[in-house]
């Protein structure tokens, strides 16, 4: 890979700027917490200033909260510029005139309580400094005549020299500076009228409108942990309630059922008044997520109990679902979210993050995005290239100047407030606002709803282009990698939900004192969508929220365990106190399985054991299978290894990496001459800025093999159903890895579980398989599916896709035959030519400068195969490897084997993947299903339960017919398109 040449000049560049810094990376260049305070405030207004409008200034480092009468009443934040609260607009003698008022103080900005970068972490002995609390007299003809100013000045400048209606704003500007005496304020009248006869010309018919909407995008953790944002929240909608109070006509959209659910429990009294004015319209709920989550690492299921969630709270607090899927700040969007926004009611989304794309520009503003089942939904990029803007005349021009859609739509979308920290939009936003509403040489502007800006966009969509597959960002796809224990607990609790609602879901049908645990489930769930939020499952946050996710994890996990445990015991009997020397072993997935168990005996040790379980089922296990073909191992003189189990056969040299890896059945050898397979590599890893977002391409020119030996290969299982070796390798002098390598009876590929101890530096950890493939393209798993990405760098768009995410599985295939990698707990891969690369660890220092400086396991396979992915079965091993088989002691009256099965599945193109009690319904459950082969497919679902009627419903759970399905001898027959998400709803 070395010697390539860089095809980025920017990155090149800055690169070269960055190692010199006296700023940025400083630890490794050339060069070399949370809590409030309370202020009681007394003050008393003097009489004198009867008929002022009088003000509490409070100038602060940290956000603030006012509260009066016992409820919060205004955010206070100097970087959002909010530093007063109006005690009257104008004094009377019947007002008090002495009050008294508290201030809450958070040791954080809007952006965290880091020193000097804006991402840097948090620092505990940085300050907070009250500068000025003060009680003054506002004059409101002066703040008027500064933002005249300003609007005429903006236009002069911004508008350009070819344009005669800037010489215009210009002169006016001059005349109101003659006009006006800043010691006779009698005169200001008279100015504010001279700005207001110019800014009054109207437009002509054809000129852009921008729709203007109030945001405050307020990330529910990143530089702050959770318990802060709950708060931000408080602040931010608690002055765009005060906002709303003066300015009728201001509308503000605010999105994440999440934030609303803590407003309820927390400050009550706001969030009444928050649902009053969301009754006005002034208020409008958008997004249907319970979070803002990441637009690619959650699984499909986990998206769809996103937009569950969400939905369901917002039609439960406000009587409506909403329309729009809002998502402007993620980092990238999987090609299935259209199909899973449908399926959800929703036609319409919005979003921005495109315009952060390091290499190419994206090329549409207004379009419609096609998913990969064919589904589209109407999608809109802000042109403004922004979700904060501050209602200034030169955004208002790049709104138009920048459209991709000229001629083709005449509306865009404008999103004012400051965000990110929250804040939102203020009164001098709204005051720019009103005077540029129709100006002769501006955009027309309108304060609106997202319902009318998206209807008016609907109302003609001839002109529109398509963009079909996923929406990919052409940065930070280095938060495919970073805090891998993050990643991890995000893997596993997804794979222990999904298993203890199929448990529950069978075991509430069978037994009738089982009550399913549907309030334990939707908290796990909630905090698992929780932790999706786009910058904790990308690893972008600090410390202290990876600590709050770590414990949210092993709550979900630790309780959903015990739920598996409790559902286990009701359906099948038994527990792990029994003594019996059988066992029970249960399948949630919707295929058989014959894999090799620890089966655990009298005497306390465990043996190993060749089971087969059905489908969504289980076995009782009284005496394991003989394998066909046991395992062979064969220790060779030179510390090499030699393993078969009929299936395939590899080889191993003492450090560890494949020498050689044959498809026995197809007589193929996968790794090429004179290159090893398991190679792990180590690159440097400094990006431009964004540290734990970002990998750049130049970090592909300091590949560093992983090579010195701390304990060469030794045997550890000698064969029979398993054969396995363990070696350890140092990565440096702090950092090092240690790896069980398996090959199992009747597996088709060869697993590492692997341990690492990870203490650098900017550096980029991965395992790479060199293969005898051939292929332009290479295949990833995504959400209920999955996609093609080339393997070559012909163009911009491929070179920037150098790091890409992918799911539990990608596959490098010519035809007839193929290679896959597996993995239980990774997201992060590369596939360059004939090189399939999985990313393992980073180590960036911001914003969190202890990310993953600790001990990893984790498990991955590499798996050639005959034929298509599809033929092969790769989809299925791959959930195998994630979704172990449960075992459980059998009671020791149980001597007979036996197998029961809930479902089955005709076709292993379709996979059934969620089973779960239905909401709201009594003796209900809902089976999700999907086409994961990209084909047209007619197959039937069996079922041994007592199945009264079968209906499709959307993925809220909704009939979408009264017609139910036909039901013949306990088989449903079923169609599907390709990727096509379905879902049943069965009643008992």
């Amino acid at each position: 890979m070395a010697g390539f040449v860089l095809k980025n000049r920017r990155t090149t560049l800055e690169r070269a700027e960055k190692f010199i810094s006296a700023e940025y990376f400083t630890d490794i260049n050339l060069r070399g917490r949370w809590w409030t305070s309370w202020f009681r405030v007394t003050l008393t207004i003097p009489k004198a200033w009867k008929g002022e409008e009088v003000h509490l200034v409070w100038e602060s480092d940290g956000e603030a909260l006012l509260w009066r009468n016992g409820i919060p009443v205004q955010g206070l934040t100097k970087e959002g510029e909010k530093i007063s609260y109006v005690l009257t607009e104008k004094l009377t003698d019947e007002e008090p005139h002495s009050l008294e008022l508290y201030v809450e103080l958070a040791c954080n900005g809007l952006f965290g309580a880091g020193q000097g970068s804006m991402i840097s972490a948090p620092d505990p002995n940085r300050s907070f400094t009250l500068y000025k609390a003060e009680l003054v007299v506002f004059n409101r003809d002066v703040h008027e005549l500064l933002i005249d100013f300003e609007v005429l000045s903006d236009i002069a400048k911004h508008l350009g020299i070819e344009n005669q209606h800037s010489y215009q704003a210009l002169y006016t500007a001059n005349k109101m500076v003659n006009a006006c005496d800043v010691e006779d304020r009698s005169t200001f009248a008279k100015v504010h009228r001279l700005a207001s006869d110019f800014l009054q010309q109207e437009n002509g018919k054809s000129q852009h409108t921008v729709h203007a909407m109030g945001h405050c995008h307020i990330d529910t953790a990143w530089l702050w942990p959770y318990e802060e944002t709950i708060r931000k929240c408080a602040r931010s909608w608690v002055s765009v309630l005060r906002l709303m109070e003066k300015n009728p006509s201001f509308i503000f959209t605010c999105s994440q059922a999440q934030q609303f659910e803590w407003v309820k429990s927390w400050y009550p009294g706001l969030y009444t008044q928050i649902q009053e004015f969301a009754e006005k319209g002034q208020f409008v709920i958008v997004g249907g997520t319970w979070v803002e989550m990441d637009g690619n690492l959650p699984s499909g299921e986990s998206m769809v109990r996103q937009f569950l969630q969400g939905q369901r709270f917002f039609q439960q607090e406000f009587g409506k679902q909403c329309c729009e899927f809002w998502l402007p700040d993620t980092f990238g969007y999987s090609a299935q979210l259209p199909q899973i926004m449908q399926g959800c009611g929703i036609t319409r989304f919005l979003t921005q993050k495109l315009s952060w794309n390091l290499v190419n520009e994206f090329p549409h503003h207004t379009f419609f995005w096609e998913g990969i089942d064919g589904s589209r939904v109407l999608t809109h990029f802000p042109p403004g290239n922004s979700y904060e803007m501050k209602c200034k005349v030169e955004e208002l021009l790049n709104t138009v100047k920048n459209n991709k859609d000229k001629g083709r739509v005449n509306d865009s979308a404008f999103l004012f407030g400051f965000g990110d920290g929250g804040g939102g939009p203020t009164q001098d936003m709204l005051d720019r606002l009103q005077r540029v509403q129709n100006t002769d040489g501006l955009p027309r502007v309108k304060q609106s709803s997202p319902e009318t800006f998206f209807s008016i966009l609907e109302a003609d969509t001839t002109m529109l282009c398509t963009w079909v597959g996923e929406l990919f960002l052409e940065l930070h796809n280095g938060s495919y990698t970073s805090q891998a224990k993050i990643k991890k607990g995000n893997r596993k609790c997804e794979c222990i939900l999904h298993s203890v609602e199929v448990v529950s879901s069978l075991a509430s049908i069978q037994k009738d004192t089982f009550e399913y645990p549907s309030s334990q489930l939707q908290h796990l769930w909630r905090l698992l969508l929780l932790n999706q939020f786009h910058d904790v499952l990308p690893g972008t946050c600090i410390q202290p929220v990876v600590e709050d996710a770590v414990k949210f994890y092993e709550e979900i996990q630790s309780n959903g365990n015990e739920l598996l445990k409790e559902a286990i015991q009701c359906l099948l009997g038994g527990s792990e106190q029994e003594t019996g020397k059988n066992i029970h072993v249960l399948n949630t997935l919707s295929w058989e399985r014959t894999e090799v168990i620890s089966m655990p005996r009298l005497e306390g040790d465990e043996v190993l054991a060749l089971i087969k379980v059905p489908s969504v089922g289980f076995a009782t296990v009284t005496k394991p299978l003989v394998p066909p073909h046991p395992v062979i191992v064969n220790s060779q003189g030179d510390g090499s290894v030699l393993m078969e189990n009929g299936i395939l056969k590899v080889a191993f040299d003492s450090s560890g990496r494949i020498t050689s890896l044959s498809h026995l059945l197809y007589k193929r050898e996968t790794i090429p001459d004179g290159c090893c397979g398991n190679q792990f590599v180590l690159f440097d890893d400094v990006p431009l800025y964004w540290d734990a977002w970002d990998v750049m391409d130049y970090h592909l020119e300091t590949r560093k093999p992983v090579s010195q030996v701390v304990k060469p290969l030794e045997v550890v299982c000698p064969g029979g159903v398993r054969g396995s070796v363990r070696y350890s390798i140092r990565i440096s002098d702090s950092s090092k890895i240690r790896q069980e390598i398996i090959l199992d009876a009747c597996c088709p590929y060869v697993k590492f579980k692997t341990e690492v101890e990870w203490h650098e530096a900017h550096k980029f950890l991965k395992v790479e398989f060199p293969t005898t493939v051939h292929s332009l393209n290479a295949t990833y798993e995504i959400q209920f599916g999955h996609l093609q990405r080339p393997t070559h760098r012909n163009t911009s768009w491929d070179w920037a896709r150098f790091e890409v995410w992918g799911h539990k599985w990608a596959d490098l295939s010519e035809h007839g035959f193929g290679v896959a990698i597996l993995n239980d707990c990774k997201y992060g891969y590369s596939v360059h030519r004939n090189i399939m690369t999985l990313s393992l660890l980073r180590a960036p220092k911001a914003p969190d400068a202890t990310a993953d400086m600790d001990h990893h396991q984790f498990t991955y396979a590499i798996m050639p195969h005959a034929g298509s992915f599809q033929e092969a079965n790769v989809i299925q091993f791959a959930y195998n490897i994630n979704y172990p088989l449960h075992i459980v002691p059998a009671e020791p009256s149980v001597s007979a084997s036996s197998f029961w099965s809930a479902f089955s599945i005709q076709s292993p193109a379709v996979v059934l993947e969620t089973i779960k009690q239905a909401e709201d319904r009594q003796n209900a459950l809902v089976a999700r299903l999907y086409e994961s082969h990209g084909s047209t497919v007619v197959t039937w679902l069996h079922t041994s339960l007592p199945v009264k009627q079968a209906i499709w419903c959307d993925l809220l759970e909704q009939p979408m017919t009264i017609k139910p399905l036909s039901i013949t001898d306990f088989q449903i027959q079923l169609s599907f398109t390709p990727f096509q998400i379905r879902s049943l709803l069965l009643t008992f």
